[in-house]
């Protein structure tokens, strides 16, 4: 096994609102789409590496609770927090030194999910 998680999906109850959000504070560009009837999303990019998806439709309930999934925060996550807020979210736990293995954050989004951040620097 090369990598313990191969996808992830972020549950959201407006897909648009939440498009906007993420497009927004990393910078990139998200795409909604249905997947099937009743069933949108919108995948981040991959590269080489792990992807996923916000995703609504019957099932797919926002939470901050549960599984956290940690976002790429990029060179310095701090770029990324700055954007959280004007975007619609609320930072909840600022960036924290880790050591050796670099540093993280929290933030709630539009929809209401905890979701974390991971930087090196």
């Amino acid at each position: 096994m090369a990598n313990a998680v191969n996808w992830f999906e972020i549950p959201v109850s407006d897909i648009h609102r939440a498009v906007i959000f993420y497009s927004a504070i990393l910078g990139i560009v998200l795409e909604a789409g249905p997947v099937s009837e009743g069933y949108m999303m919108a995948t981040f990019p991959a590269g080489d590496g792990v992807s996923g998806a916000l995703v609504s439709g019957e099932g797919y309930v926002p939470s901050s609770n549960g599984t956290t999934v940690y976002l790429n925060g990029g060179r310095d996550l701090n770029e990324v927090l700055n954007r959280v807020e004007a975007a619609g979210g609320k930072v909840i736990v600022p960036k924290i030194d880790i050591g050796e293995s670099g540093f993280f954050a929290f933030f709630l989004d539009t929809e209401g999910n905890k979701v974390g951040l991971h930087s090196m620097e």
